[in-house]
């Protein structure tokens, strides 16, 4: 179990926490024993890309309903930002939200700034912005130029936060902090752990803490025969709303990537108990999730009945999808432990993985639970991964895997991902919304999602014929880990 400690601005970033990787190749069976040896990350001699942790602290903290965000840098690093108001207009709808234009603002230093430092021009910033928005909080990202220069964010967020009245919660997230992106997730939830949420005198047993992205409202019907509501962290909260998550009973994870640190900080520093469970994707894993539910709430024979009746419902229809899928094979492309989800609802399904890209690994969760890795999980249920790859978003390598393998589906979540396998002719599926494919329904809308793919399949065959590879025939028969250092 990692330790948590409030008391500093900054997380620890993941490959120091709890051992994070960006790169790997192999069977993810041998993956899963050499993370509870210790294992050795794989530097690359080249790299085409590679995620920021400052998008992913800003994808968390501007979906927040009433609050602002200032990125304290140049305004090129704000660029990624613009992103999320339109991910919030889309899926406001999908919760019952209104639909609200995100308050995201930068400090636009200039050359000047960097050699002068710029902590007057971020106060000057979060004046203007406190009186032009009224926000009921204000969230200051740092940025790599920021934390070259040595800017005191911290003392200038504390200063202010006691003259304006409300909470400015500086989040350190320079990019080049860590190379595992989603420690920008971390950095924003530690800001929430330190000045938004609050403690509890006595939790609610009407509550149920779920850490998710923008999804739809999955958990409510799963939530309602245990008498409890879920309270989604954080997109679509108000600063309200999210500074009472420390009063609920439970916490529970969409994606166990997403909220590995924020999970054992609800646990550790505000008494809410982590459900000790992986995500609820394929029937066993689905089994279990409800289980441990009814076990953390002492609701099992609720968990039972519940398990009973969506088993009547869902499973003929199962069956019936996986009869049209004997003989298929599918690869993933996603974040980490959406990955391991996908590759849960083809094990299910009966599809056979001949591969996946994920963007990182993390080595064991912050809580510590074996009960939390969903790769083992997968492993164990369903059996081990081939071609198994650990990939921070390198385009040539998953399009030399695609080539090596060319299943019959791919499946992603993240945009720019399914255009290489149209290229390549290979039917694709993205589906945005992490809450689709969890549970026994979820199964039977995901799977019908993967029939129709490959049922139809004419459009990414002429595509092919008229699509450019950018890439070499070198590069496509060397092995997919080349520019990997051992």
């Amino acid at each position: 179990m990692s330790t948590v400690n409030l008391t500093l601005p900054d997380v620890q970033i993941r490959e120091v926490r709890i051992n994070s990787i960006t790169g790997y190749l192999g069977d993810a069976g041998e993956l899963v024993k050499l993370s509870e040896n210790g294992i050795k990350d794989h530097n690359r001699k080249f790299t085409q890309c590679i995620g920021c942790s400052t998008a992913r602290a800003g994808c968390m903290v501007s979906m927040i309903t009433d609050a602002a965000v200032i990125s304290h840098g140049p305004v090129g690093c704000s660029s990624c930002l613009h992103e999320f108001n339109m991910t919030y207009r889309v899926n406001a709808h999908l919760r019952d939200k209104e639909n609200r234009r995100r308050r995201i603002f930068s400090t636009n230093l200039q050359e000047k700034d960097t050699v002068y430092g710029g902590n007057a021009k971020l106060e000057a910033t979060i004046r203007e912005v406190f009186e032009r928005v009224k926000p009921a909080a204000i969230f200051v990202l740092t940025t790599c130029a920021v934390g070259i220069v040595g800017d005191d964010v911290q003392s200038v967020c504390d200063s202010l936060e006691n003259e304006l009245g409300i909470p400015i919660v500086g989040v350190t997230c320079e990019g080049f902090r860590s190379k595992v992106w989603t420690t920008g997730f971390d950095a924003a939830y530690h800001g929430f752990a330190r000045k938004i949420i609050k403690k509890a005198d006595k939790h609610r047993s009407d509550m149920i803490n779920v850490i998710n992205f923008w999804g739809s409202d999955a958990f409510a019907d799963w939530f309602a025969p245990f008498g409890a509501k879920p309270n989604y962290l954080s997109p679509f909260n108000t600063v309200a709303e999210l500074s009472r998550a420390g009063e609920a009973c439970a916490t529970v994870q969409a994606c166990s990537t997403l909220g590995t640190y924020l999970g054992a900080v609800l646990e550790q520093e505000f008494g809410v108990p982590e459900l000790v469970s992986a995500p609820p994707y394929g029937v066993a894993q689905t089994d279990r999730w409800f289980r441990a539910l009814g076990k953390l709430l002492g609701k099992e024979d609720v968990a039972e009945k519940v398990i009973a009746e969506k088993k009547e419902k869902y499973l003929s229809q199962i069956e019936e999808i996986r009869a049209k899928l004997v003989g298929k094979t599918a690869y993933v492309a996603a974040g980490a432990a959406h990955g391991h989800a996908l590759l849960d609802i083809i094990g299910e399904l009966g599809l056979k993985a001949v591969g996946a890209s994920v963007f990182h690994h993390d080595a064991e969760y912050d809580s510590g639970r074996i009960e939390n890795d969903q790769l083992k999980q997968r492993i164990d249920d369903y059996g081990d991964v081939p071609h198994f790859n650990v990939c921070n978003k390198q385009e040539f390598e998953l399009v030399n895997a695609l080539v090596k393998v060319h299943p019959d589906v791919m499946l992603a979540r993240h945009g720019g991902m399914t255009l290489w396998g149209a290229k390549l002719g290979i039917p694709s599926l993205l589906v945005g919304d992490e809450h689709a494919g969890m549970g026994y329904e979820g199964l039977v809308r995901y799977g019908k999602m993967i029939v129709e793919t490959i049922e139809n399949d004419e459009f990414v065959k002429n595509f092919q014929k008229h699509a450019l590879n950018p890439y070499t025939k070198w590069w496509l028969t060397q092995q997919t880990d080349f520019f990997q250092v051992k």
